[in-house]
């Protein structure tokens, strides 16, 4: 071949692989994908706290159909306000969208009767009573709503005879089994003591958003599900009371010393953060200050919002990722001995504090967007100022969510990019969350912005990594399998992986489990540890599939 054609060859790949490299992994398909959904505030010239904390969203399958549905959570008019209720329930009420399969979604909240119209916060959704469906908790400002799903399209209110009673400020919510006895609980996170008689806050002679150390703390609320359709708020007996400290904004619930029974990390806006460890016989304990997790490695409190657990090194132990008001925060547990657990701060070393310093985040998400193996980490931003750009010089209302790619060296390189064209738009990012929506391999996100629009990404897939999807359905354990651990191993490699409830800010995402594999062509075994004991153990499974995996009845080591 002549030099001359050689070098045209050349520089014809090189440009095709310099153009795949550029093209990024999410496409903003929000328009054909049927969404319309717009959050409201209410916006006062007030400016009542509530108004700019946004509302979550959540990812779950309500109809049984195997695809992710989505529920919009919409806080609206001001709850002041004299408003008729049609009128509420034209503009402001909540909406949920079911998946039509074929790339698009439709409204179907008044059919599913699933509008509420309290001055929403967030949601979350699992089966409290095991008969197969997906039940649905809306945490307001004022009144909680709880819907069971009748498992015909439609959902009831049963907020009042379920014994749900909490009118605080809730503002996140999250289903586990904290007492093994195979039903779900709820475990509901308050945020402030905030009354709308309360004066104006004015910055420099303009009035703002009040700060949050301006108001009082309050108690957040755990409901045992008594297992006859009723729960029971044990907060106190539980010792998960801490009104002083508390100004809760997020919360996981997740297994970090490997005893079946779930802890809870919750995290508190400029107050330290709480580890509540589950001691087994009803009661919890903090030990965030004895394990690392209270404060950051300055020993800083720290304005946390949202939160997520994963493990992103591979070690086979869950880790934290933290959004805050300023940088986020990365908690990598250690176990060198058996009995010797706790977190560094590994924010530093892991290159995430430097570029998410300028940025106000509020929703952290633990995913492996390009199926390698190790997860990256999405977080939705959004300043809760909206008059910071004539308060300063350096800061704006609306920021650029970020997407930091995991090298697979306990190290993060940001890649922002890779997120799309949305960018561009001045967006107030408050809550996510992930799901492969279109069951074709790859996590998709959610976004939802601050009286803006809401934002479906689509995962375009150009990595062409293998993948593993798994759904666990319980049978002695909870129906949905939360609190239980699934092991994954391929090539020599093991993933770990927990199903859990609750995730990033105010959110929910899918509770099927999402493995990367890479290159890897098969997987070898998977290990399912049930939360309620059995340890069921599977083999030489196919790839590029999502994989239903019932509990047995008895211990058993196949299917």
């Amino acid at each position: 071949m002549p030099k001359f054609l050689s070098t045209l060859l050349l520089l014809f790949l090189y440009t095709i692989i310099c153009q795949a490299q550029q093209t990024p992994y999410f496409k903003d398909v929000t328009t054909q994908a049927g969404i319309t959904f717009k959050h409201e505030n209410g916006k006062t010239d007030h400016k009542h706290i509530i108004e700019t904390m946004g509302s979550g969203v959540v990812f779950f399958d309500y109809d049984g159909d195997d695809d992710s549905d989505l529920y919009f959570v919409n806080s609206g008019t001001n709850p002041d306000k004299n408003i008729r209720n049609p009128d509420i329930k034209k503009h402001f009420e909540n909406a949920l969208y079911r998946n039509d399969g074929n790339g698009r979604f439709t409204d179907v909240t008044g059919e599913s009767r699933t509008g509420d119209t309290g001055y929403g916060m967030a949601a979350s959704a699992a089966d409290i009573d095991n008969d197969g469906d997906s039940d649905l908790y809306v945490a307001n400002y004022g009144q909680d709503t709880l819907y069971l799903n009748n498992g015909d399209g439609t959902f009831t209110d049963i907020t009042k005879q379920a014994g749900i009673d909490n009118t605080q400020w809730s503002i996140a919510a999250v289903y586990l089994d904290y007492d093994l006895d195979g039903d779900l609980d709820i475990f509901v996170v308050n945020y402030l003591v905030y009354d709308l008689s309360m004066p104006v806050t004015k910055y420099k002679g303009v009035i703002g958003y009040g700060h949050p150390r301006s108001y009082e703390g309050t108690t957040d609320v755990l409901y045992r599900n008594n297992g006859d359709g009723t729960f029971t708020n044990v907060a106190e007996s539980a010792g998960l009371e801490n009104p002083s400290e508390g100004r809760g904004m997020g919360a996981v619930a997740f297994d970090y010393n490997h005893d079946k029974y779930p802890d809870i990390y919750i995290t508190n806006d400029t107050s330290r953060n709480f580890l509540y460890h589950n001691n087994g016989d009803g009661t919890f304990t903090d030990e965030s200050l004895f394990l690392g997790v209270g404060y950051d490695e300055n020993g800083t409190a720290e304005g946390s919002m949202g939160v997520d657990s994963g493990d992103y090194d591979r070690d086979g132990l869950i880790d934290l990722i933290i959004a805050n008001s300023e940088k986020a925060t990365l908690y990598k547990l250690e176990r060198p001995e058996k009995d010797n657990i706790y977190f560094t701060d590994s924010t530093v070393t892991s290159g995430l504090q430097q570029p998410t310093l300028p940025y106000v985040g509020f929703s952290p998400l633990f995913i492996d967007y390009d199926n390698d193996g190790y997860l990256d980490i999405f977080s939705a931003n959004g300043h809760p100022q909206d008059v910071i750009e004539i308060l300063t010089d350096h800061e704006t209302y609306g920021q650029q969510d970020q997407l930091f790619h995991n090298n697979g060296y306990q190290t993060y390189t940001e890649v922002s990019e890779q997120l799309g064209d949305y960018r561009n738009e001045e967006l107030v990012g408050r809550a996510s969350a992930f799901s492969d929506y279109d069951n074709d391999g790859d996590i998709d996100i959610v976004i939802m912005n601050s009286n803006q629009r809401a934002i479906l990404l689509q995962n375009e897939g150009v990595s062409k990594n293998n993948w593993l999807r798994i759904k666990l359905i319980g049978s002695q354990t909870n129906r949905d399998g939360i609190g239980s651990k699934v092991i994954v191993k391929s090539v020599g490699i093991e993933y770990i992986a927990e199903v859990k409830s609750g995730s990033g800010y105010a959110s929910g995402s899918d509770i099927r489990l999402s493995f990367g594999l890479g290159k890897a062509k098969t997987v070898d075994s998977i290990i399912v540890e049930w939360q309620r004991g059995i340890r069921q153990e599977l083999n030489k499974i196919e790839i590029n599939q999502t994989l239903k995996i019932k509990e047995p009845i008895k211990h058993t080591t196949g299917m």
